[in-house]
């Protein structure tokens, strides 16, 4: 049996949440506007009238003109918190859990159904850890700066839950958070593979040129990493969306007393605005997630490829110093 390169089988796990640590914040910094309307279209109820892109341009344009490009920033220190943290915390619980899967052997490939079951674990886990920081920034996404209960930024709004909710109010929506794990997992699960095919093929071509595997051709090509984790979003997104919009409507607390319980929500939700309603703000956030998820995926496996090559090379110059 041939075996894969190392790519597939970290054996830091730290390494890969320093990078999607790394990660979560560059895409967070350039996706905030859009993860702020985002969450504006999916708590609203009134139709829109006007084509997605226009939708989105005259949004970022009418939050800008009321509160400056300060305003398109609103909720950017949880956004960052609950984006970096999430993507952290991912990528080490994710890579402890495939190591552990492959019994230690980091050149053993897993099967789909097991790179489902190390995604899906992960990110169970992570959601529960980072929920109320995604209530914090949905709230701070719903309301205006200048509203005296408005939160002023992350801890405020934690203090402010507790104070007025206590400590269950911070993890309003993490059943609904657990059920989005499927998205995350069904991602991974096909990211991995198309992964895999990838080096796959690049070693076959290595091999036909007789060049050796090195950690300096150790990764794919940008491109590649942008076209895989689109596609595996692509598909993840399209089964998994409605859940999102009834999460970020439940966690809304200007309308709770609307929306109380997962049932009510999907019921009224069904009721008043049919099967599109369970769709609102999808366009935007492929606008924004296709993009986000690149730079993120993109950025992620640079970094852990630069930590893994550092790694390799430190280790190479320890052993032969070894040996003089």
């Amino acid at each position: 049996m041939v075996k894969q390169p190392p790519s597939f089988f970290p054996t830091a796990a730290l390494d890969h949440a320093v990078a999607g640590l790394g990660a979560g914040v560059v895409a967070t910094l350039c996706m905030n506007p859009l993860d702020l309307l985002k969450v504006k279209f999916q708590v609203s109820t009134t139709d829109p009238r006007r084509g997605i892109g226009k939708q989105i341009w005259l949004g970022l344009r009418d939050i800008h003109r009321e509160n400056g490009w300060k305003g398109l920033y609103r909720g950017v220190g949880p956004n960052i918190a609950g984006n970096a943290s999430s993507w952290g915390l991912y990528f080490l619980f994710y890579n402890m859990l495939k190591k552990r899967a492959s019994g230690g052997d980091i050149t053993k490939p897993l099967s789909p159904q097991e790179y489902l079951l190390c995604s899906a674990e992960a990110s169970a886990v992570t959601a529960v850890i980072t929920n109320p920081m995604w209530v914090v920034r949905v709230r701070m996404f719903t309301s205006d700066a200048s509203s005296p209960d408005a939160y002023r930024g992350l801890f405020h709004g934690f203090s402010s839950i507790l104070r007025n909710e206590g400590f269950s109010g911070l993890f309003r929506g993490t059943t609904l958070a657990l059920f989005g794990v499927s998205n995350g997992a069904i991602q991974f699960m096909a990211y991995e593979e198309m992964k895999r095919w990838g080096f796959e093929r690049k070693r076959r071509q290595l091999e036909e040129m007789g060049k050796p595997w090195s950690p300096e051709v150790d990764k794919l090509s940008n491109s590649s990493y942008t076209a895989m984790s689109a596609a595996s979003k692509l598909l993840a997104l399209s089964v998994t969306y409605p859940y999102q919009v009834v999460r970020s409507r439940i966690q809304n607390d200007v309308t709770a007393h609307v929306y109380p319980t997962i049932r009510s929500t999907i019921h009224k939700t069904w009721s008043n605005e049919g099967f599109k309603g369970f769709y609102r703000g999808l366009a935007t956030n492929l606008v924004r997630i296709l993009p986000g998820t690149c730079v993120t995926f993109v950025v992620y496996e640079n970094l852990a490829w630069l930590l893994r090559s550092t790694a390799a090379k430190r280790e190479h110059l320890r052993g032969h110093s070894e040996t003089e």
